[in-house]
């Protein structure tokens, strides 16, 4: 399982995902131009320490992206679908792509994933917080396909 981010444009976001995917032990995939220097101070204040215990790769663009992915199914997570994330059948190899905070993905991303997924909502509100949607999602992802990380207060079994 792999979070894709498209574009991100706050570094805050990506530290929370980045810490997200460390706990998880889901690797993180940038795709650029990201919208603030890598080397800025907030990715690691917000990931901590974090950022050393997960797999972190950047790609220049959505081709180079798509490349290195291969054939693993690209499960886009958008405002713009109907389709539940609930009602979803997750693959263990499933890559979760976010959009930018401010605008998604184009089209021509859109139309390349495999899937096009929301977190349902309610009627008055437009979106979530990017590192919550994504925190909801792979969740999901990973209790359906048994990825849960080890209960350590359950002696090593995984919660259901």
């Amino acid at each position: 399982m792999r979070i894709a981010l498209y574009q991100p444009e706050i570094a805050g976001n990506v530290g929370a995902v980045l810490r997200l995917g460390a706990c998880l032990g889901t690797a993180v995939d940038l795709i650029e131009p990201l919208g603030f220097a890598w080397d800025d101070r907030r990715v690691r204040r917000t990931a901590m320490d974090y950022i050393d215990h997960v797999s972190v790769a950047r790609h220049p663009d959505f081709t180079a992206f798509r490349t290195a992915v291969g054939s693993s199914r690209l499960v886009l997570f958008t405002t713009k679908s109907r389709d539940s994330a609930y009602d979803f059948s997750f693959r263990p190899d499933d890559v979760l792509l976010f959009g930018k905070e401010s605008a998604g993905v184009p089209a021509m991303v859109a139309e390349a994933c495999d899937a096009r997924l929301c977190l349902p909502l309610r009627p008055e509100v437009r979106s979530m917080n990017l590192a919550t949607a994504a925190a909801i999602a792979v969740s999901e992802a990973l209790r359906q396909t048994g990825g849960l990380p080890v209960d350590r207060a359950t002696s090593g079994t995984v919660r259901p």
